[in-house]
C-alpha cells in the first residue's frame, strides 16, 4: 500500500475563480503560519498566473493523504 501525500494551495484569480497549486510530498512537519506565509509570498511576488490573470487573492490550503492499494496479477 503506498500512501501520498500532497500540499494544495488554493488562490482566486482576477476572474474570480480558484487556482490550485500542487506541492508533492510536503515536510510533515508543516505549521498553518508557514503555509499562509508562503502562499503570502507567491502573492506579493506574483510568481504564478492563470487563464483568468494574476491571483489575486487566498482561498484556502489541504493537505490531501491519497490512499493506493495495488493488486498484481500473472502476466
Amino acid at each position: 500500500m503506498d500512501v501520498t501525500r500532497t500540499l494544495e494551495l488554493r488562490f482566486a484569480n482576477q476572474a474570480g475563480r480558484t487556482v490550485t497549486i500542487r506541492v508533492a510530498d510536503p515536510r510533515e512537519d508543516l505549521t498553518a503560519a508557514e503555509i499562509e506565509a508562503a502562499m503570502q509570498t507567491i502573492l506579493a511576488e506574483n510568481v504564478f498566473t492563470s487563464t483568468g490573470g494574476d491571483l489575486v487573492g487566498l482561498v484556502d490550503a489541504r493537505l490531501v493523504s491519497r490512499e493506493v492499494t495495488t493488486y498484481e496479477f500473472g502476466a
